[in-house]
């Protein structure tokens, strides 16, 4: 086999034959430019948006400053996903995405500049956050410009820039290792379907590989704020009703209400752990709870940069709980409070572990797992 430039592996174009122009699902889609290459350097794709360009918001991206070589299909996705993040967040807020999950999210709380909200989502796991692409759901000044250029990042999207941080971001002279950052300016994510009794209008496709397919709704949550949050209860047939013994505090309550609105674009088994508007750590792609919530606080400990201790944490599941063992490690580790779904034939037994260990848990009454 011949010898090749590896190192132009991730920097050369893969470029392919697509159609200016696709039909699906009774929609016409209009191409808007040959990617980079798709999930891999060698396979060839191609960005398409709606042609009535209805409710677009990722498909409606303006590129300020592009490297030599565009965009890949990934940076689509990770925008694609922090914006399901952020959409949900009513605070100025910063998700930092690697491979389509956050390894950091933060939302301005007590008083915080937006420098620290990014501060804080990227040093959630400051070594996931090599190369990331980082999304605001606010303006980035030129402050915020300035420490986005500290570390290596592959592309920044928000829904406006000030001029001076436009200058930052393109001064490539003084931010050597950041001469190829992307910057794409996003509209505001205002009008984005997020509640259950929101019209979509879209519909999510999973393409096999014999080239069957999967339609589904996309997901939607129930939970719009603190109050729909619910204690955990459960009625077994045996051992009678049960129900959690300590209410969460407030900031409990808003920090398991973020948590669940992170969770919701983390791929499954997926774990978040937070506290005061900050992801601490993000378990992701596990394939049994008990290693996500693991993963999790191995995290925690081994990455992230603020204090060591996780007293005073929440965490939040995509899915229920099938045993007792996540809250046992969970609340060794100091974490005391919990949302997840509720369902489970364990949840007696998930709550009785709660009120042993003054723990305090809220069922969310829907799941969120996501398996991009």
């Amino acid at each position: 086999m011949a010898e090749r430039d590896l190192k132009q592996m991730y920097r050369t174009r893969t470029e392919g034959d697509f159609p200016d122009r696709v039909e699906l699902l009774g929609r016409s889609f209009e191409k808007v430019e040959n990617l980079r290459y798709g999930t891999n350097p060698h396979q060839p794709a191609a960005y398409y948006r709606p042609a009535d360009g209805q409710g677009l918001v990722v498909g409606a991206y303006e590129l300020l400053k592009t490297g030599k070589s565009g965009l890949s299909q990934t940076n689509l996705e990770d925008m694609h996903h922090a914006v399901g993040i952020l959409k949900y967040l009513e605070t100025p807020a910063c998700a930092v995405m690697k491979h389509c999950n956050p390894s950091g999210v933060a939302m301005q709380t007590a008083g915080r500049s937006l420098r620290e909200v990014y501060q804080r989502a990227r040093d959630a796991d400051a070594q996931a956050a090599f190369g990331a692409v980082v999304v605001f759901n606010t303006e980035v000044d030129a402050d915020v410009a300035e420490e986005i250029m500290q570390t290596v990042v592959e592309g920044v999207a928000a829904p406006a820039f000030s001029q001076d941080a436009l200058a930052t971001l393109s001064d490539g002279d003084r931010f050597k290792r950041n001469r190829e950052i992307r910057v794409m300016r996003l509209p505001k994510f205002d009008a984005l379907p997020k509640f259950v009794e929101d019209d979509a209008g879209v519909l999510e496709v999973k393409v096999f590989d014999d080239g069957s397919l999967v339609l589904a709704k996309p997901y939607l949550s129930r939970v719009k704020g603190p109050g729909d949050l619910i204690p955990a209860y459960n009625d077994h047939s045996k051992k009678g009703r049960i129900d959690i013994a300590r209410q969460p505090t407030d900031r409990e309550l808003a920090d398991l209400l973020f948590a669940w609105y992170v969770n919701i674009h983390v791929r499954s088994n997926g774990v978040v752990i937070a506290r005061n508007g900050q992801t601490l750590a993000v378990g992701t792609g596990q394939q049994d709870r008990v290693g996500a919530v693991r993963q999790a606080i191995e995290k925690a400990g081994t990455k992230y940069t603020g204090e060591e201790t996780l007293e005073g944490a929440v965490l939040a599941s995509d899915g229920f709980f099938p045993f007792r063992d996540s809250i046992d490690i969970a609340a060794r580790a100091g974490i005391k409070a919990f949302c997840q779904p509720g369902g489970s034939v364990s949840d007696y037994d998930v709550i009785a572990a709660c009120n042993e260990l003054d723990a305090t848990m809220v069922f969310t009454g829907e799941r969120c797992f996501s398996h991009h």
